[in-house]
Formats: structure tokens, sequence, C-alpha cells
């Protein structure tokens, strides 16, 4: 988070037991607080400022409206020796994605393998926290989700996929892992939120509206949104000039086994469906872990993969630069610093705790603003 000098530093420990109570106080039960707030605080810990306390009011907004159950009841449609099927009710995303990640890395240590499709679940925070648990078993992890519709199709200009992240973890012999964790759009709906909340313009060629023109003001840029006349443009950009059709075919992949495999919501849908009066905001989650183990020794493929990741570093670079990084690295480092100095809040953020605290009666947190 950048861009504005009037940032404050709250310690993590604090803001993640903020955040799990702020849940608690919602409904949600205790252990399922802990995992929703643990997913939370990792995404602010990393660097990844648009998917952690950013969300939480997100959330409790959603909540409170009742397009979130709060009590997470998990129905298993099939179950077989390497692969499930679950439906997540319109529960607690995080807490249905801990779960399913578990499942597919229980699944690995005995068969190699594992894989757990996810239906009617909710929004999980960042895709790469799900794909790091496999890491701590000296696993490969594989995570995708689809979204609300905000990519749209090359030569298209109504969104129709969402951000759809597919991403990746693999252990290293290095002090962290390999993880790419990143949407199949330029970028997310919650990088233009973030930019609206530190008030700066977004670049050229990475939004357009309803006529294929770029938009930058990230107000203008949610509101047309809203009203389906922007969209994000998939990784490459628009049309077929810089392969755009290559994030929009990444974009589909991660539809496909989000919702397919899944017999779940998908495209135009993801929106919001009427259920008995109520709305609700269903999305599908595909996870898979796969156990090195079944291959070769884990200690043998972390070398290797670790020498991958040197080699890349090691490359001769441009001479604007005087580093290159493997993905995971930032966010390690991130982590780092962060554990030391804080979690930085800017004032849209600052205001959104204090609402949180004061409707929930929270009175035992002394933020330092």
């Amino acid at each position: 988070m950048s861009n504005s000098d009037d940032i404050v530093y709250v310690g993590a420990d604090e803001l993640e037991r903020f955040m799990r109570d702020v849940f608690i106080g919602l409904g949600v039960p205790e252990d399922d607080a802990k995992i929703i707030g643990n997913v939370l605080i990792a995404s602010d810990l990393r660097g990844i400022d648009t998917h952690g306390i950013q969300r939480c009011k997100m959330y409790y907004d959603r909540i409170k409206e009742g397009i979130y159950e709060v009590e997470t009841n998990i129905d298993v449609i099939k179950d077989g020796p390497t692969t499930a099927l679950w439906d997540g009710n319109c529960g607690m995303g995080h807490v249905i994605a801990y779960k399913a990640m578990r499942k597919a890395i229980e699944k690995a240590k005995q068969y190699g393998l594992g894989a757990v499709a996810v239906r009617n679940s909710t929004h999980f925070g960042i895709a790469g926290y799900y794909s790091l648990m496999a890491i701590e078993e000296g696993m490969i992890g594989l995570t995708t989700t689809n979204a609300r519709p905000s990519i749209p199709p090359t030569f298209g200009v109504e969104p129709m996929l969402g951000t759809n992240p597919l991403t990746f973890a693999a252990p290293t012999d290095e002090e962290f892992p390999f993880c790419l964790d990143c949407a199949t759009s330029i970028i997310q709906r919650g990088k233009v939120e973030l930019y609206e909340r530190l008030e700066k313009d977004l670049p050229e060629g990475v939004v357009i509206d309803d006529e294929g023109k770029s938009m930058t003001n990230p107000s203008k840029i949610l509101d047309k949104m809203l009203e389906r006349k922007a969209a994000l443009l998939p990784l490459g950009g628009p049309g077929e000039e810089k392969s755009g059709y290559k994030g929009y075919g990444y974009a589909t992949i991660v539809e496909l086994l989000s919702a397919a495999l899944q017999d779940g919501i998908f495209l135009r849908d993801t929106l919001g469906i009427e259920e008995d009066g109520q709305k609700r905001l269903k999305v599908g989650h595909f996870f898979l872990a796969i156990n090195i183990e079944s291959f070769l020794p884990l200690e043998i493929f972390k070398k290797t993969a670790g020498n991958i990741m040197r080699g890349l570093r090691s490359a001769k670079k441009e001479p604007s630069s005087d580093r290159i990084y493997t993905a995971g690295e930032k966010e390690s480092e991130a982590e780092v610093e962060r554990e030391k100095q804080g979690i930085p809040l800017n004032e849209s953020l600052r205001n959104d705790i204090k609402t949180m605290q004061q409707e929930l009666s929270l009175d035992q947190y002394k933020f330092n603003f």
C-alpha cells in the first residue's frame, strides 16, 4: 500500500484477532472465524492488500444482508479415493476452501493425488493460501475459483468471466516456496477498489468501457462494472495483437474447473441469483494436491526446483533493473517486513474498522487511530 502519507500501522496479530472477533460477532463459529482471520491476515502479511482487511467489510456487509450463511454446512455429494465433490451451501468460502484443500492433501498422502471440486461456495480470499497449504505437507498445490463477471471474451466488451485466479505453489530448497498467485485478468477488481481508496487513477489499457475505450478513473470503473458497462482486460490486453486470447483462454479453463466439474454456477449467474427471496453470490472452486514423494524423493524435487529459481534470478538483467525475482519471493520478503512493522491502513480502511468495531461493540481493541 503506497501513495499516501496518511498511513497507520497495526500489528498483524492484533488485526487478525480483530477480524476473527468481527466474524464471531456476526455469528460465525469461533473455529471457523479463526480460519477466516488467518486467511485474511495472510494476504495482508504477503503484501496482497486487496484481499486482507480491505475485504473484511465486504464479508461483513454480505453476512448482514443474508447473502452468506454464518454456519458453514458442507454436503459431500461424491467421494472417491482421489477425488471428491462438495456443496458449500453458501457458507463461508474460506472455511469451505480450507477444509477442501485439507481433504485433497489427505487423499494425496494416501494415493499420490487428491482433488476436490466445490460448488455453491462464496468468496474465499487469496487463492494462494490454499495452494501454500500443500507446501506445508511437501506437496504441490493448485487452486482455482471463478468469480463475478469482470473479463470480456477477446473481441468482446461485455464482462463474462471472473478474474478467475489460477494459483500454483511448489516447494523449493530455498527459504520460500515458488507461489504464483494471480488473476487471469491484468488487474483484479480488488486492485480497482484499492486505487479508489488511494484516490489514484489506473494506468491506461487495463480496463475498457462498453465501447472498447480505455478507462482509468477507479470510481467510474466500479460504477460502470455494476452496470456491466466496464470490463477488466484479460492478461495480454485487448484483441489478439498482444495475445489477449491467452488470458481469455486461461480464465475459461478456470471457469471449467470451477463450474463444469461441479454442476455449478458460471458466467452471468455469478452476479447473483435469487433463492426464496434471498440474493446469493455463489462461486465454485477446484483444489489439487500432488504428493511429490509419489514421483521421487522430496529433497531431490526441492533441490531441482531451487536450482531453477536460482538459475532464473541469475539471468542477465536489463540496464534499469538491479534484481530479478521469482514468484513468491516478494511476498516472502513482505511477510518478514510486515511481521515487524505491522499492516498499513489508510484512512478508508480505518473508517471501515471503526464502523465494524462500533456496531459489534468490540471495545477491547484500542487501536492507535
